[in-house]
């Protein structure tokens, strides 16, 4: 057992013993090979069709391995040849709980410090302000122990001017010194760090989640806060402050999102990025990177909110395992508005199981050690310090985060990248959570706009399923259609069971638009007769639930550009 080993584990193997319940340990002799894995992994790929017997086994890895919009491939499964010749240094360093960080966005003070109390009182230890700079601290934070609760702002405007409104309220006050006066480090100054420096807090943010709030990919996000880093740097060592005192006072904020694998790795690479930044500009060591991490903006949906709950716990999850020093967990809500009293709980709680219940903090880098996860580490931190080099050369950013939003944008057209409850399993018909607006709130473009734009004007004409056959014949491509049609906003009335052209013709009631779901088989024996026949009860434009047909005028299946796909539809509907 290690130093690592949560507490109450048992100290012997020994002590496992099969009529407890518990699994028998492997004997020395039960070992399995490379070739092994490649044979059952090919077993299972064959059975869901995706390899053919004619295929080698080796295979698998091609056919498992995920790649990233930054062209990297996530492993299937991690081998200790990954490991050769990769640097493991610079791992999270957190020791115990993190910090559970409340966003608010203060648009009026009263009620601001209502949900701050109530977030402080029941599990929050720091709060992050989105204020004006001109904004009430006597109401806003009456109450509030600052020794005790950091706070973090994050100011509309004028941010040098809403940090000393700030530190001259608590000029009676030993501030924590997680508390962070928030100037962006774009806009560092000399007089900025000895603001910070002299209340003993924290005084600039390196946010890279804008850049992933406008679709940047992992790369691009880290490659962009140490382009950002290294400026700060620059400015305020040009301004005699010295590089381990601007190390000092510097916080980085990064985006999780619901892929926990490439999150984990994007905050340990940060890690070891900033480290190296440090070394080459020749700071004492043992700095280490302040992180605070927030759940993805632009992963969630304002359609069918509650699936944000799964996303940000996931989020959560990879951000504690990834060594965060602050979590912000984002209420599920937060797309429709002003998030209300039931996501913030659910947002603060979030973060308090997984601490408390799930014991997630209870070791260091949970992580560490991974195969597949070292290699990708490895993989991120190569690919943002090379990306970073171009950028401190002069290239610009923003053509290569366009070209990934349309790389996204491609696969959530063709739903390659799914968005449970929104292009998949969506239910645009159903009423949504109202909110009052956000005057604060950040732009974003979520990965599920378009989708979300076609589901906010609901079609109130139908498409005509024409089920051919029983139930069991046609409910495997009529599920598919059904819920296709509802990722655009399009209802549809389904035929049920049918025997025949005339049956189908006998229920089409007149729509416009049409589209016939069966097996194979029923489409070469009568889907021709079928088309036939619904275009002469009215039928203007006839779809098919698969691979096209000459007798259809358009056809669905998987792999389809979804949105294409939908917009025409909508059209023809229209």
């Amino acid at each position: 057992m290690t130093d690592a080993t949560v507490e109450g584990g048992l100290d012997e193997p020994s002590e496992l013993e099969p009529e407890q319940g518990s699994l028998a340990l492997a004997s020395p002799e039960d070992t399995h090979g490379r070739a092994d894995w490649e044979r059952a992994a090919g077993a299972v790929l064959r059975k869901a069709r995706r390899l053919s017997d004619a295929d080698d086994d080796s295979l698998v890895w091609q056919k498992l391995t995920r790649t990233t919009l930054d062209g990297i491939g996530i492993t299937p499964l991690g081998t200790p040849d990954l490991l050769a010749d990769i640097d493991l240094d610079q791992r999270p360093t957190r020791a115990g709980e993190w910090d559970i960080r409340a966003h608010l966005a203060v648009a009026e003070a009263r009620a601001a410090h209502e949900e701050a109390m109530t977030d402080l009182e029941n599990g929050v230890t720091s709060l992050w302000l989105r204020l004006d700079p001109d904004a009430d601290l006597d109401t806003l934070l009456d109450g509030v122990f600052l020794d005790l609760a950091p706070v973090v702002l994050d100011a509309s405007a004028d941010h040098l001017a809403a940090a000393r409104a700030f530190v001259a309220y608590a000029e009676d006050v030993e501030l924590h010194p997680g508390t962070n006066l928030g100037i962006p480090a774009a806009d560092a100054s000399a007089e900025a760090a000895s603001l910070a420096g002299g209340a003993g807090v924290l005084g600039f943010v390196v946010d890279a989640t804008a850049v992933h709030d406008r679709g940047a990919s992992d790369v691009q996000e880290l490659a962009h806060s140490l382009h950002v880093a290294a400026t700060y740097l620059r400015t305020l060592t040009g301004s005699g402050v010295s590089v381990d005192d601007a190390a000092a006072l510097v916080e980085f904020r990064y985006a999780a999102t619901d892929e926990q694998f490439p999150t984990i790795a994007k905050l340990r690479a940060a890690r070891r990025l900033w480290a190296r930044v440090l070394e080459l500009s020749g700071a004492a060591a043992g700095h280490q990177q302040r992180q605070h991490v927030v759940t993805s903006r632009p992963m969630m949906s304002a359609y069918d909110p509650w699936v944000n709950m799964l996303r940000t716990t996931v989020a959560a999850f990879a951000a504690g395992v990834g060594g965060a020093d602050a979590v912000t967990v984002l209420p599920f809500d937060s797309p429709l508005g002003r998030p209300d009293a039931f996501g913030r709980r659910i947002a603060r709680n979030t973060s308090s199981l997984l601490i408390s219940e799930s014991h997630l903090a209870r070791v260091a880098d949970p992580a560490g050690g991974a195969y597949a996860v070292e290699k990708l580490t490895d993989d991120l931190a190569t690919a943002a310090w090379e990306l970073f080099g171009r950028l401190d050369d002069g290239e610009d950013l923003e053509p290569l985060v366009a070209a990934t939003v349309a790389e996204r944008d491609a696969q959530v057209a063709t739903r390659k990248r799914p968005l449970t409850g929104l292009t998949e399993f969506p239910d645009p018909f159903a009423d949504r959570p109202a909110r009052e607006p956000d005057p604060l709130a950040p732009e974003v473009r979520r990965w599920g706009a378009a989708f979300e734009e076609l589901q906010a004007s609901p079609m109130d004409e139908p498409v005509f399923l024409a089920t051919m056959g029983s139930v069991a014949q046609h409910t495997a491509r009529a599920t598919f259609a059904t819920n296709l049609f509802a990722a655009g906003g399009i209802p549809v009335e389904v035929a049920g069971a049918t025997d025949g052209a005339e049956s189908l013709a006998d229920k089409h009631g007149g729509r416009r638009v049409v589209c016939l779901a069966g097996s194979d088989a029923a489409y070469d024996e009568w889907g021709a007769e079928a088309a036939a026949a619904l275009r002469a009860e009215g039928a203007e434009w006839v779809v098919v639930a698969g691979k096209p047909r000459a007798w259809a005028d358009d056809s669905c299946a998987m792999g389809v550009d979804a949105l294409a796909f939908l917009t025409r539809t909508r059209e023809k509907l229209a």
